[in-house]
């Protein structure tokens, strides 16, 4: 009988190794997914940091460039120039109300 019970300690024992390497397999592959994911965000932080910075130059050459037409040009944006004004017919009007 304590040959029986040798043999369940064995079976238990086995069991409890097989979840271990199962749960040391499933470890190992959330920390590798985890590392996969923390080298793709450090790629994408510099490749975004590249772009926007390529981004920002550009919009600065144009601001630059805005600013010299405007002095060229002698416009300012605070103000709108008269022909975006429309002002209405006032003849045309009285002939509407008059029909």
């Amino acid at each position: 009988m304590a040959r029986a019970g040798g043999i369940t300690n064995a079976v238990n024992v086995g069991i409890a190794v097989q979840a271990d390497w199962e749960n040391r397999e499933f470890i190992s592959h959330i920390s590798l997914n985890v590392r996969r994911l923390f080298d793709f965000l450090v790629q994408f932080e510099a490749t975004t940091k590249s772009k926007l910075a390529s981004l920002n130059e550009k919009l600065d050459t144009l601001e630059r460039r805005l600013e010299l037409l405007e002095v060229q040009v002698g416009c300012r944006w605070s103000t709108v120039p008269d022909l975006l004004y429309i002002t209405p017919n006032i003849n045309s009007i009285n002939q509407f109300q008059n029909t």
